[in-house]
């Protein structure tokens, strides 16, 4: 009876890793052979309000219903320097209904910040369309006395105690910039880290801190207004949205070159036809004026990439980045 009875149990086991395998084969054949899309997708960002990143989900999410024909689901997921939000996409269903607002911080930073990231910036997702990127800029409070970078990095080594810079978050590409200059430069800096630049910006307008590292976009009108002061950009040369403000490279500081792009990534896995279908729409979006414009005047820099090539921008940064963490030290 005994041996009956463990013939059974075994034979139950086996029809149901059999109906697993088979019912798995016949999902996937569903999700390439029925209509996409038939319920909401969502849209991970990796930040809180108020960044690079949810500036390009809000201005994308509309036209992008309106083109796929379903409402867009913008879900911020912010923490461990951006690599919750990754996390969560990169173990989501590959059916196209989750995807990843992929930006440098999550993809090309962070996993090398981490002893366990969850995920490989690479192999973990399907990097569908890239959009644009923003380079970040030195921002100063009106009430520090520097006009110029020349001007702060003599500001800074005249003060007794570690001057702190603040950034939108640590593993961002101010995070690191930051470090990167005062290593290079040999100044006593600090680094304090935001959940967001939203809250950064705050406590930079209100003196709270003095300098931050943050995206341009956000500081362009702060800076029309008098509100701040920007020194320079981590660009290789000034954009036409800030023509008054230098960049590094200009500056005799090229290594501090770098600047945050923004893309649309799913997770691995997804089927051809739905990240082609998916690349389509954001590519054909990203080339309208209007789309172009809203972004554009708010600092970004607009490029159109074909899959493969954001793909292998993504392994490049990554690796790049890698040295730089390594070289200051930074981690998460």
């Amino acid at each position: 009876m005994r041996d009956t009875g463990r013939r059974s149990f075994i034979q139950g086991l086996a029809s149901a890793s059999a109906a697993c395998v088979f019912g798995g084969a016949m999902s996937a054949r569903a999700v390439q052979t029925q209509p996409w899309p038939t319920r909401p997708i969502k849209l991970v960002v990796t930040f809180p309000p108020g960044g690079s990143s949810d500036i390009v989900a809000r201005v994308l999410a509309p036209l992008l219903s309106e083109k796929l024909g379903q409402s867009i689901v913008i879900e911020n997921k912010p923490g461990a320097g951006s690599s919750i939000g990754a996390q969560i996409v990169a173990h989501s269903a590959n059916d196209g209904y989750t995807l990843l607002v992929s930006n440098s911080a999550a993809l090309s930073i962070a996993p090398s910040l981490l002893q366990s990231p969850g995920y490989d910036p690479v192999r973990s997702f399907e990097h569908l369309a890239y959009i644009g990127a923003v380079p970040t800029v030195f921002a100063v409070h009106p009430s520090v006395p520097a006009n110029t970078l020349r001007e702060l990095v003599s500001w800074i080594k005249e003060q007794p105690a570690p001057v702190a810079f603040g950034s939108g978050g640590a593993a961002s590409v101010g995070h690191l910039v930051g470090e990167q200059f005062a290593q290079t430069l040999k100044l006593s800096m600090e680094h304090v880290p935001y959940r967001g630049a939203g809250p950064m910006r705050a406590d930079l307008l209100s003196g709270h801190i003095k300098i931050a590292i943050d995206a341009l976009p956000q500081n362009i009108a702060l800076q029309k207004q008098g509100r701040l002061k920007l020194l320079a950009l981590t660009s290789p040369r000034r954009v036409a949205q800030a023509p008054a403000v230098p960049s590094v490279a200009e500056l005799g500081l090229a290594q501090l070159v770098s600047e945050n792009f923004v893309g649309i990534s799913a997770p691995a896995g997804l089927p051809k036809a739905l990240g082609e279908k998916i690349a389509t729409a954001v590519r054909q979006i990203s080339a309208r004026a209007d789309f172009a414009q809203s972004l554009e005047t708010q600092g970004f820099v607009m490029r159109d990439m074909e899959a493969s090539a954001f793909s292998k921008l993504i392994a490049e940064q990554h690796q790049a980045w890698a040295g730089i963490a390594k070289k200051t030290g930074a981690r998460l």
